[in-house]
């Protein structure tokens, strides 16, 4: 990407002699000669940065710097002046500017200051871009991704959503599948009616069957009313039964009756209560090999096995993670009132390059962590919990000393190839580089 940089100064030696030496930095130069020159250039859109004179007739920079703030906040703004005071510096800083410099200038000081506010600009505009992708797919409440396997999970969801078969969502610990549950039933004709969520992990039998069934007055000790279970509070809604892999063999049963017949007692009753409930049931088990060792019922498995979703883990669908990364710091930076704008591209190679064993929980945590401990608008590596660092400096590149630039590219780009198993793809998505430029480099 080549930026496009606007220049404002009434001295035309001190213009263009700026716009020459940034364009032997390679960036795109526009010139204006006075503040209104320069707010009708920069209104009609494409500059990415602008370097404008403090003090100048007619408009002045202060009120230049004030109407980009205002109209436009994410175009930093390099404020020069031949009149720097303390007070001017603060004013500027005050009204918006990325940085503030008096003459005469130090070109290569300026050109630092320059590279750096670009790379901030990029990450922001990078951020943004994610959050649009976001707000698109928002019919999956907060479900993100845009890799191949996610596509086929938003589309089983969308085509058994409006049926009433049961659904059976596989895949490890911390990878979303409340979340399916959650879109599932937010795209039925019962997103009207209530979810009713149900770890059966967290309860012993007998408490789970009186969660689930409900209880008479005096049906065991403790037992001082009658209770509604799950299934009379879902009804006509969904039963979200979570871990089902966890339930023990006389809870299966009942629970195998009402799928069949829609039926049940509750527990030390003898009433029978109809019910309408779709269940979505979810486990990080391999149930086939529990019903090989006898621990779950066959014809249970089938009964909630109409539709499956298989969520992979989060390693082997790492293209979605810059997706889910804006997403979180988004929410995140809201929640801990912060005002994170992005994350640099080290930290985004750290990220990307990790396993991450807890899936989608563990990422979101990482973020939460990130964001509180950010010093800055933009999250670096050194703001990434310790875990993240220590696996990273496992993983580590040697660049002899003495080589040039281009020959210390290669080795970085071709060991970070190596590192993605020979997917170029991934390699230049961890690099931050496009596919054409990775090619040119390599």
């Amino acid at each position: 990407m080549k930026f496009t940089i606007l220049v404002v100064d009434d001295e035309k030696n001190i213009r263009s002699g700026l716009a020459a030496a940034l364009e032997l930095e390679d960036y795109n130069v526009a010139e204006a000669e006075d503040g209104n020159a320069g707010w009708k250039r920069f209104q009609k859109g494409d500059i990415d940065l602008v370097i404008t004179d403090l003090k100048m007739p007619g408009l002045s920079g202060e009120e230049l710097l004030r109407r980009i703030s205002s109209e436009t906040p994410g175009v930093p703004v390099i404020v020069l002046t031949g009149h720097g005071t303390v007070e001017n510096a603060v004013e500027a800083m005050r009204d918006g500017a990325y940085d503030f410099l008096t003459k005469p200038l130090n070109i290569d000081h300026l050109n630092l200051i320059v590279k750096r506010a670009l790379e901030n600009r990029q990450m922001v505009l990078r951020q943004r871009e994610l959050e649009e992708k976001i707000a698109k797919k928002n019919q999956f409440n907060e479900m993100i991704g845009n890799s191949a396997p996610m596509c086929r999970i938003f589309d089983t969801i969308s085509r058994v959503a409006p049926s009433k078969a049961s659904v059976l969502i596989t895949g490890e610990s911390g990878v979303g599948k409340e979340l399916v549950a959650d879109s599932i039933h937010a795209l039925s004709p019962r997103k009207d009616a209530p979810i009713i969520k149900v770890h059966c992990a967290a309860l012993a039998a007998s408490l789970l069957e009186s969660e689930l069934f409900g209880h008479e007055k005096g049906a065991f000790t403790g037992a001082i009313a009658r209770r509604r279970g799950c299934f009379e509070r879902a009804n006509g809604g969904t039963l979200f039964l979570d871990e089902i892999g966890e339930i023990e063999q006389n809870v299966q049963i009942k629970l195998l009756r009402v799928l069949q017949e829609k039926k049940f007692e509750r527990v030390g009753g003898e009433e029978t209560i109809e019910t309408d409930v779709r269940i979505i049931a979810a486990t990080n088990r391999d149930l086939k090999e529990e019903i090989s060792k006898g621990n779950f019922r066959e014809d249970l498995f089938f009964r909630l096995n109409v539709v499956n979703i298989f969520v992979p883990p989060l390693k082997e669908r790492k293209e979605d993670i810059p997706l889910m990364v804006a997403s979180f710091i988004k929410t995140l930076s809201e929640e801990n009132g912060k005002q994170i704008e992005g994350i640099d591209d080290k930290a985004r190679a750290i990220l990307y390059n990790y396993d991450w064993p807890g899936n989608v929980r563990e990422l979101r945590n990482c973020i939460e962590s990130a964001v509180v401990m950010a010093r800055t608008k933009i999250i670096t590596a050194d703001d990434l919990p310790p875990t993240l660092l220590q696996s990273s400096s496992q993983n580590t590149i040697a660049i002899p000393f003495g080589i040039s630039m281009e020959d210390a590219q290669k080795i970085i780009i071709n060991e970070t190839i190596a590192w993605c198993k020979g997917n170029k793809s991934k390699a230049a998505d961890s690099l931050g580089i496009g596919r054409k430029t990775l090619h040119r480099k390599e």
